[in-house]
C-alpha cells in the first residue's frame, strides 16, 4: 500500500506539470515543471527499482535525468 501511494503522488506530480505545459502556464525550460518532473519521476523510479521492474526503472531514471539540466538552468536565469 505505502508504494501504491508512492507511485500515485510521483505520477500526479507528473501530471501536474504536463498538464500545466498543455495549458500554457509552463514551458519546458520552467524551474517548475523541470522539479515536477524530477520529484515525480524520481518517486516513481524509486517504486520501480523496489519492485525490480527493468523497463520503469530505466524510463523513470532518464526522464528524472533529463529534468536535471533545465531545473538548474532555469535557476541560474537572472529574474
Amino acid at each position: 500500500m505505502f508504494y501504491q501511494v508512492i507511485s500515485m503522488i510521483g505520477a500526479a506530480l507528473i501530471l501536474v506539470a504536463f498538464a500545466a505545459s498543455q495549458a500554457g502556464k509552463m514551458d519546458r525550460e520552467n524551474f517548475w515543471y523541470n522539479l515536477l518532473n524530477l520529484i515525480g519521476s524520481g518517486l516513481l523510479a524509486w517504486v520501480a527499482i523496489v519492485n525490480r521492474q527493468a523497463g520503469f526503472i530505466i524510463l523513470e531514471t532518464v526522464w528524472a535525468a533529463l529534468s536535471i539540466k533545465p531545473l538548474f538552468a532555469a535557476r541560474a536565469k537572472p529574474a
